[in-house]
Parts: C-alpha cells; structure tokens; sequence
C-alpha cells in the first residue's frame, strides 16, 4: 500500500486541529456499506453522518468524497478489525486497500479541480473567487489518514441496541452508522488523553 499520509493515532497533535477548526472523520469499512462519522471542532463529541451503500470502488470514492467535504476534516479515522488475538484480519487488508483507493481518487479529483480552476481563471478575471472555490473543494489532498482498533465496535452496538429493544431490522438499518461513531469516539477519547497542553 502507499498511503502518502499515514499516521499513527499517537502522533496526531489534536491542538493544531482545533486551531485550524477542522474535524475528525470516522469510517467504519464493510463490504456492503461504509459507515462515516465526524467529530465535532473540539475534537471531543463524535456524531453519525450517513451510510454509503457500496457498489462500485470508484462510486464508493466519490460518494465518500462528497459526504465529508462539507466538514473540512483534517484527520480520517477508519476501523482496524484485528482478530481477537490482536493480529490483523483479512478485512484489514480490505481497508486499507480502500484507503489507498481513496486517497488516488483525492488525489486525482484534486488535479482534476486545478485544471478546471486554471481553465477558468483564463478566461475570467474574478482570480479571487475562483481561488476561494478551488481551496473549498481540495482541502482533503492534505488529509491525514490513521487506522484505530474497532474489534469491539459493532459487537458492543447491536448490544446496546439490543439491550434498548430495537427490532432486527431496526438494527440492520443504523448499525453501520452507529459502529461508526463508536470508532471515532474511541479514537478521540484516546486523543484527549493523550493531549499535550
């Protein structure tokens, strides 16, 4: 894999995110859908956002890609599935096989908006503007991804929406959602932990 910005959870810095009012982003990878999350600009609360139901990579990208913009995150959180002996599962290798999808697509997506700010910007004097839009839609090329465990995520879900009486079927149609926000919230627990004042 050749994830360009790959960090560890205990390298992450969250003060500079909450100078820059970015956010946190949490996926939750399945097979079948992605689960995504956001943190708030405190980087304390994290809330659901949607469920992508996959189909093909590149629709899955490009969904994803217009699910968080509007968030300006500067961090991606996905889920790490280790087997209960803490060794990596083959659905590791999935994600992170996705990851590394997401971010060619970023990437490509980015000088795909250069070209076609670049193309306006010759045949329009408005500089200003057209640079204000081209830096709204290509924040991400400098997201940072990291990984964070998620063994316990949807297990530790469907309990609790157990335990609160919600049907089968009710439970099918927010897990994935709800496994997501548990991920991030994990992850920005250990976070603010970890922080450093």
């Amino acid at each position: 894999m050749n994830i360009s910005f790959f960090k560890e959870l205990s390298e992450i810095d969250i003060s500079e995110i909450i100078d820059e009012k970015k956010t946190i982003i949490g996926l939750d990878i399945g097979d079948k859908t992605i689960g995504v999350s956001v943190s708030d600009r405190r980087i304390k609360i994290a809330s659901a956002v949607t469920v992508i139901l996959r189909k093909k990579i590149n629709i899955d990208c490009a969904k994803l890609y217009e699910s968080i913009i509007p968030y300006n995150p500067k961090i991606i959180i996905f889920g790490w599935p280790l087997h209960m002996d803490g060794t990596p599962s083959k659905q590791c290798e999935k994600n992170l096989e996705f990851i590394d999808k997401f971010e060619d697509y970023i990437n490509s997506n980015y000088i795909s908006n250069v070209n076609y700010i670049n193309n306006i910007n010759n045949t329009n004097n408005n500089t200003h503007n057209n640079n204000h839009n081209h830096d709204e839609r290509n924040h991400l090329k400098n997201a940072i991804f990291a990984k964070w465990d998620e063994r316990f995520s949807t297990k530790v879900v469907d309990e609790i929406m157990i335990e609160a009486d919600l049907s089968r079927k009710r439970r099918k149609q927010v897990i994935d959602k709800t496994a997501a926000v548990y991920i991030l919230q994990g992850a920005l627990d250990f976070l603010n932990r970890t922080k450093v004042f």
